[in-house]
């Protein structure tokens, strides 16, 4: 499955399908199933659900469920997908081989572009937090010392990502595993100084649904981005010495878990405290460690987001430099990305993605209220094209895998073709809600924009490539 680099450094070339994917093998079972569970549980559970239930109130808890599920559907189709034809583009290179070569080279790079975008936030995130615990090292420098140390980490060896990702997020779902069972206890009344609270936040204040069903839709549209992450996994699985059962265990066990750890976590704040109290950019977990007696509850919270904010950068600058390798395989990206070490790292593609990560990072410490915002609502809404094409490739590829190798699905969509079809309805209802919202329509009207201009550049290649080929 892995061929080994030739003499000069750079792999054979790939026919696309995974099968002589030059990459190391160095990620274990464990590294892919912590990798499932913690790269998609980041910022936007500990800080940014506040803001969903502000909008929603105790209704969160059905925006969590609704956006979950939507997400485990596109991870179960992945799974599908990736189990059978394990390669480092993963869903570029489904798309690809469902669709033609316009969409892998779409795909592709608007993954590669929010991926380097969001990296940005990342950096800046958790440099803001370490600024606060060390004021004598500015913001730039705590952003540099990141930087150079998870690009350090990458070009090692995958193991020293894997490695990274494995203790990030074995501390990220012990805090919520710690966090449940806190929250539990004082909810029954265990903890010392507590009382049972009873359903009084859940019912009181305006009943579960204060805001109606619009609230809950709002609360969709809040926290449906927050589960972006997840692709990574099988991306990764590529580069484990079984991909296609790696992967289809990481998918198992991953989306059920990590919709408990939201579902959970979202239903336990509600329960504990008024939905009222709830202020957009505070974290909620503060809030409820506060209310229980958890002493330095907001330090313990800010250690929690620092390491969900590295894990994140982490996963995405891996992320990025095995998409953008993908596409230079298969002719999408310059060749030069292809050089590997002798360890198998593709050291070029993860430098090629660092130093667009660092611009980015420049962008947002000097103009995050201008140009940076304009990158940042350029890719708000890719994820969800990303998705959507990743719907339309499944559909695709079941058919044709069924046709000609049936053993490879060792991994099944439930339901299909039905749940594939009831996502895609569920992702362009999302795309109808955003462009109603005037909050979130800025970020769908920028996020059309970059997609089109990718697809523009892709059908130029395409339309040249028949040129050339008398096609």
């Amino acid at each position: 499955m892995h061929d080994a680099p030739t003499a000069a450094g750079t792999p054979p070339p790939s026919d696309g399908t995974g099968e002589r994917e030059p990459l190391s093998a160095g990620l274990k079972q464990r590294h892919l199933t912590m990798l499932g569970l913690g790269g998609v549980i980041g910022a936007g559970l500990f800080v940014g659900s506040g803001a969903g239930i502000a909008v929603a109130g105790p209704g969160i808890v059905l925006s969590y469920l609704i956006a979950g599920a939507l997400a485990m559907l596109i991870m179960r189709m992945l799974g599908e997908m990736s189990s059978a034809m394990p390669a480092s583009g993963a869903f570029s290179v489904h798309a690809e081989r469902a669709l033609g070569r316009w969409a892998g080279f779409s795909v592709g790079w608007l993954y590669w572009f929010l991926l380097v975008v969001v990296l940005a936030v990342e950096a800046t995130g958790a440099a803001q937090i370490a600024n606060g615990w060390v004021p004598a090292v500015p913001q730039w420098g705590w952003v540099l010392i990141f930087m150079l140390v998870f690009t350090a980490a990458n070009l090692t060896a995958v193991k020293s990502f894997g490695e990274f990702e494995f203790w990030f997020a074995t501390l990220k779902v012990a805090a919520i595993v710690l966090f449940l069972a806190l929250s539990l206890l004082a909810i029954f009344g265990v903890l010392p100084d507590t009382d049972p609270v009873g359903l009084t936040n859940l019912t009181g204040q305006g009943g579960f649904l204060p805001n109606g069903w619009q609230g809950v839709v709002s609360g969709v549209l809040a926290v449906a981005f927050a589960f972006g992450g997840l692709e990574v996994v099988t991306i990764a699985a590529a580069e484990s010495d079984d991909p296609a059962r790696n992967v289809a265990r990481a998918v198992r066990s991953a989306v059920w878990r990590i919709l408990f750890f939201y579902v959970g976590s979202m239903l336990v704040v509600v329960t504990l405290l008024p939905w009222s109290s709830m202020q957009p950019g505070k974290s909620p977990y503060v809030a409820v460690l506060d209310s229980i007696g958890v002493p330095g509850a907001g330090q313990i919270m800010n250690v929690v987001v620092f390491v969900a904010l590295l894990s994140a950068l982490n996963a995405n600058l891996y992320g990025s430099s095995r998409m953008v390798f993908s596409l230079a395989e298969r002719g999408e990206a310059p060749r030069s990305l292809l050089k590997v070490t002798a360890g198998g790292v593709p050291r070029r593609a993860v430098l090629s993605s660092v130093a667009f990560g660092f611009v980015s990072v420049l962008l947002n410490l000097l103009w995050p209220d201008t140009v940076f915002l304009y990158m940042l609502n350029a890719v708000g809404a890719v994820l969800l094209f990303v998705w959507g094409l990743i719907a339309v490739s499944q559909l695709r590829l079941r058919r044709q895998i069924e046709r000609t190798a049936p053993e490879k699905l060792t991994l099944r969509m439930w339901a299909f073709p039905y749940l594939t079809w009831t996502a895609l309805a569920a992702m362009v209802a999302v795309l109808v809600l955003m462009l109603t919202d005037d909050g979130a329509r800025p970020q769908l009207l920028w996020s059309a924009g970059a997609t089109g201009a990718v697809l523009l550049v892709a059908g130029v290649r395409e339309l040249r490539a028949r040129r050339r080929t008398g096609g």
